[in-house]
Formats: structure tokens, C-alpha cells, sequence
């Protein structure tokens, strides 16, 4: 998947922006000011530069996940217990890099105030 096409995935979700608190390598996706992802260049060889995203996911599934995928680290800079850090090197199915958008994205959103969350999950059906 393209850097693009994740962007404009994750940008897709209610209430969604984007964010470069950190520099403009390191795009920030963030609901109601609580951060679901980000997504940068990895720290691969020159060569071989692949975009890093790192998703919010449960500590369960976030270690499944590794096991199950190689290009699936612990977070880059992030909790590793609770966040995931996704290689996009075409090696993990479309469908699947969304399905962990999505957790991630409702991992966030179920943690917010009854009322915040209430907003949000009218705008997604």
C-alpha cells in the first residue's frame, strides 16, 4: 500500500486530522486530539525505504500479530506493549493493514467520553 492510500485511509475515519508535532517526516493521526497513528519513513537502508506505520492495538493481538507477520514490529518509539509498528512492504494483505487501521482507530474512539464517543459512532453508520 502506498503511503497515499494509508493517508487518505486514516483521514477517511470521523473526525479525523493529521498532525506534524514531532517534524514533517512524522505525519500524526489523531481523533478528538488522541493520537491513533502515525505514519513516517522507516529506518531501513537507503535503498530499501519502506513507510513505518505504528497503530494502537490490543497488547493480545499486538503480540499475535508480530508472530504472525514479519514486517509486524513493536512500536518504533511507542508503548510495545500497546502499539504495533507496520512495515508497508507489501508483504500484509490490503484488507488486513485496514482491519488494524480500524482497530486502532476504535481502540482510541471507545476510550473517549461517553459523549465524544456517541459523536463519533453516529458518523459511522
Amino acid at each position: 500500500m502506498s503511503m497515499e492510500i494509508i493517508k487518505d485511509y486514516l483521514l477517511s475515519k470521523p473526525e479525523a486530522k493529521i498532525d506534524t508535532p514531532f517534524d514533517d517526516g512524522v505525519m500524526v493521526f489523531k481523533v478528538k486530539n488522541k493520537m491513533f497513528a502515525t505514519l513516517s519513513m522507516g529506518k531501513n537502508d537507503e535503498e530499501n525505504q519502506d513507510w513505518w506505520l505504528n497503530l494502537k492495538c490490543d497488547p493480545d493481538e499486538a503480540l499475535a500479530l508480530r508472530d504472525i507477520f514479519d514486517s509486524v514490529i513493536p512500536g518504533y518509539h511507542m508503548n510495545k506493549r500497546l502499539w504495533n509498528t507496520v512495515i508497508l512492504n507489501d508483504t500484509i494483505p490490503q484488507c488486513e493493514v485496514e482491519r488494524m487501521m480500524d482497530n486502532s482507530y476504535m481502540l482510541v474512539v471507545n476510550n473517549m467520553p461517553t459523549k465524544d464517543r456517541e459523536a463519533i459512532e453516529l458518523q459511522l453508520n
